[in-house]
């Protein structure tokens, strides 16, 4: 690609991006109209006019479709262009990418198994497959990180073996005063207690045909990333919010909860809306704000909102004190919605506004949920199950818990 076509190409990405976020923000304008004429026929007659209540829906429905236009645009200019070479430069990576390579379009696996010799990190037939070059493996992340919402937000650890066993102190270290020349009473030694978070196998298994695998323009790195990055970023999504911890990660619903009056280390704390199956009918925004001071102020600098669309379209009508819309659209493709001047990560696994459900969580996700991904991606090539079509079985594993319980507060719609 010459620097003139890659200037022309950052343009339109550019324009493309501008002129998405310019007509979210025309809607939004054009929402905050409708619900005010709303909001002003509700004080006049108790409720209001059933066409002006569809065009505010509507215009919701809007917003919701084009910041998913913008995160796609933003998702689609990260990735590299088909075709690009993206490999290091060193020999031994050049050559294994090219072994790989063949083995994806024609099945010989030949140079794959020298290099299983050379280097026994490689994985073998007999283990599932082969593993894919470390620059495919790290594109799969990468892309995992831009669309998969919770590990987008969380603390992600790779490891070799199959268990992180994560050890925590629950009381701490005994301190003082002292004078200087005082005598000094030992203090007490923190009790420590262990995390454990187990990795259990994703997998995926993309279809090719004869004629793609032949096209040696099609770079089969970034095709294959493309092809799992969903899927694998959907199955993660729900497990780390509501996944039981049986052969997936335990999600942050799945952890046994408490009034945050009665809170407790290995529960998870919440806030209830004061009704019972909605949110707060009088002054609804108070209880965000009080789930929002519910966490420690060294959490709340670095907090997160996780909710679907719907509990987001919802919270969207909502004005504070001040008659200032508490939802905020995204002042730019990298940046994400603000409520109440924090970030709104949007999770379609989390549950609606419903009776003693959790549809809201606030927290510092960096600090109170880890993400555990095993190294290496394995791949094993299927030419007969699907004929004519190519099957690549395509596996990883992956675990995941709350390591810090006091990072992640809840909103429970309940009355108390």
């Amino acid at each position: 690609m010459t620097v003139g076509a890659e200037a022309g190409l950052v343009e339109t990405k550019s324009a493309d991006i501008s002129m998405a976020i310019e007509e979210l923000m025309y809607s939004f304008e054009a929402f905050k109209d409708a619900n005010d004429q709303r909001l002003k026929e509700i004080e006049r007659r108790s409720v209001a006019d059933p066409i002006t209540t569809e065009k505010v829906d509507r215009l919701s429905n809007a917003l919701d479709e084009q910041k998913r236009l913008v995160d796609a645009i933003a998702l689609k200019n990260a990735r590299p262009p088909m075709g690009v070479d993206t490999v290091a430069s060193s020999a031994f990576s050049i050559e294994r990418k090219q072994a790989f390579e063949a083995y994806m379009r024609s099945g010989d696996e030949r140079k794959l198994r020298t290099f299983e010799e050379k280097a026994m990190s490689y994985g073998t037939a007999a283990d599932g497959g082969y593993l894919v070059p470390d620059e495919t493996e790290t594109e799969i992340g990468r892309r995992l990180a831009l669309i998969s919402p919770i590990r987008s937000i969380s603390s992600v650890r790779r490891i070799s073996s199959t268990t992180l066993k994560k050890p925590f102190a629950t009381t701490g270290i005994g301190t003082g005063w002292v004078a200087e020349t005082a005598s000094r009473t030992q203090t007490t030694t923190n009790t420590l207690a262990e995390l454990s978070f187990p990795t259990a196998e994703l997998y995926a298994m993309p279809a090719a045909t004869g004629a793609l695998l032949d096209d040696s323009m099609i770079d089969l790195d970034a095709w294959l990333a493309s092809e799992i990055e969903t899927v694998f970023a959907e199955q993660e999504g729900t497990a780390f919010v509501s996944g039981d911890g049986s052969n997936k990660p335990k999600g942050f619903l799945a952890y046994t909860t408490v009034a945050d009056a009665s809170w407790a280390w290995d529960k998870v704390g919440y806030i209830a809306t004061g009704a019972a199956s909605t949110l707060a009918t009088t002054d609804p925004t108070d209880t965000l704000i009080d789930i929002v001071y519910a966490l420690k102020a060294g959490y709340r600098q670095n907090a997160t909102w996780v909710m679907n669309r719907k509990t987001q379209a919802a919270l969207r009508k909502l004005k504070d004190e001040n008659g200032q819309y508490i939802w905020q659209p995204p002042a730019s493709a990298a940046s994400r919605a603000m409520l109440m001047g924090f970030p709104v990560v949007e999770s379609e696994d989390m549950p609606n506004i419903e009776a003693n459900k959790f549809p809201i969580a606030f927290g510092d996700f960096k600090r109170g949920y880890l993400v555990v991904d095993r190294a290496g991606v394995r791949i094993l090539r299927d030419p007969y199950s699907a004929k004519p079509y190519v099957l690549f079985y395509t596996t990883k594993r992956v675990g995941g818990g709350i390591q810090d319980f006091e990072a992640i507060k809840l909103l429970k719609v309940a009355a108390s």
